[in-house]
């Protein structure tokens, strides 16, 4: 198995997307600095920093020429940094001397970098963005289609009291759109221009480096932050947190899915489910295994980014390596949760049948709550609770079921609310309003 999912031909599909991992490609990667270089130089011979003629072929070339990732490889493992070797390049390929002498022209190789990561970085939140507007709006169709649907709400596992399958999937939407709504927050922050020089003062732009700065940025379309920013890492930090907590709440809907389909309770049934090489009566439940996968492995990926974090002086080679390493695998896994979890959810089919003996598996033991309550109007709260307990215990001993016990000692008790959903069917209903469904 290759290092990166993302890599394999074997499990791409399992673990990858390739419309993320598209961003993270070499080609994407060189595409992106050579505009960011040409840029600069366009907004360079702007202010007269250098000659008219210069910038504006630099900015074509940078659009035309074609740069092999792999000819790079041996001086990036030297330098440490690819762009000495690509502006080597790029140089080579214009065939202009009296041009190319200007190319990149007061910049350092993290300017370019990060510079051209924000641009990727802009069309990945983009394609997030409209991925979990489309997740939330089908989960949000089915909590409308299930807000009524009955099931056994499980705490520690054991059934707790009555719920609605709609709710349940509310409970799966409600983080999606707070999650959505923080991405659109973060994004413009990601989509921020780099440009500081050697030191991340521009003293080889001299008295015009802001302002070079302010028009690369507009050039681009993205932000001007107004300083250097090499050793702030806040950004990407907060990025990793962000995704980190993505995909532990779209983990959260793997986990539920696992355990309602798993034998023996059957609540879901998901179509497309995978198979085994020996067992054929096996659908196992693989995607949301994958989600769960990936929340894990989120989580330990943003906690070295995190520490990534602590970035020494004015530029950190340690500490920005580990961002390289880190950064990709991070967004192609987040991805893939996205993509994997919109599909699963319109694979999603509940069993009301199996939901209904999860409810009432004879005991009435699931009602006891509402019984405690009904009591509590006729004698004070810990009597009835107590009372209540006992015939749990008797019920649970081999007795008659526990409303029958309840209708024995108290017969004159009300116990209409058993059974009843509470706020669940309107919860459902309000999530779907909110996801637009």
């Amino acid at each position: 198995m290759p290092a990166a999912a993302a890599d394999s031909a074997l499990y791409r599909s399992l673990f990858s997307d390739d419309e993320t991992a598209a961003l993270f490609a070499d080609s994407a990667e060189i595409r992106a600095m050579l505009l960011v270089e040409g840029a600069l130089a366009r907004a360079q011979a702007r202010l007269g920093l250098i000659p008219e003629t210069a910038g504006a072929f630099i900015e074509r070339a940078a659009r035309e020429v074609q740069i092999d990732p792999a000819a790079l490889a041996a001086e990036t493992a030297t330098n440490g940094v690819p762009v000495p070797a690509l502006v080597a390049a790029f140089r080579k390929a214009m065939e202009a001397p009296d041009h190319a002498q200007y190319l990149h022209w007061g910049a350092t190789s993290q300017d370019i970098m990060e510079t051209g990561q924000a641009l990727r970085l802009r069309r990945l939140t983009g394609i997030w963005d409209d991925r979990l507007g489309r997740l939330a709006a089908a989960l949000g169709r089915l909590a409308r289609e299930h807000a009524d649907l009955p099931m056994a709400a499980r705490t520690y596992g054991q059934a707790a009291t009555p719920t609605g399958f709609g709710a349940v999937i509310a409970g799966w939407g409600h983080p999606l759109l707070r999650h959505r709504a923080r991405l659109q927050a973060l994004a413009p922050d990601l989509a921020t221009v780099s440009l500081g020089g050697a030191a991340g003062t521009l003293s080889a732009m001299g008295a015009e480096g802001p302002a070079v700065r302010a028009g690369l940025a507009e050039a681009l379309g993205l932000h001007d932050p107004g300083h250097g920013w090499h050793a702030e890492r806040d950004r990407i930090g907060n990025f990793a947190a962000w995704m980190a907590g993505l995909c532990a709440s779209l983990g959260k809907m793997g986990e539920d899915l696992i355990l309602m389909a798993q034998s023996g309770i059957g609540e879901i049934r998901i179509s497309g489910a995978g198979g085994s090489s020996t067992m054929p009566q096996k659908q196992n439940p693989v995607g949301p295994s994958v989600l769960v996968a990936l929340a894990r492995q989120a989580a330990a990926l943003a906690s070295a980014l995190h520490g990534a974090g602590i970035h020494r002086q004015q530029r950190d080679g340690a500490a920005w390596f580990v961002e390289w390493l880190t950064l990709p695998q991070l967004c192609i896994s987040t991805g893939r949760a996205l993509a994997l979890a919109l599909d699963l959810s319109g694979r999603i089919a509940p069993d009301a049948q199996a939901m209904a003996r999860g409810l009432d598996d004879g005991s009435g033991l699931i009602h006891a709550e509402a019984f405690t309550f009904a009591l509590a109007r006729h004698m004070p709260r810990p009597e009835a609770q107590a009372r209540i307990k006992a015939l749990c215990a008797e019920a649970q001993s081999g007795g008659q079921p526990l409303p029958a016990l309840v209708a024995r000692d108290f017969p004159d008790l009300d116990l209409s609310a058993a059974g009843g959903l509470g706020t669940a069917p309107a919860e459902a209903r309000a999530f779907a309003e909110a996801a637009g469904a």
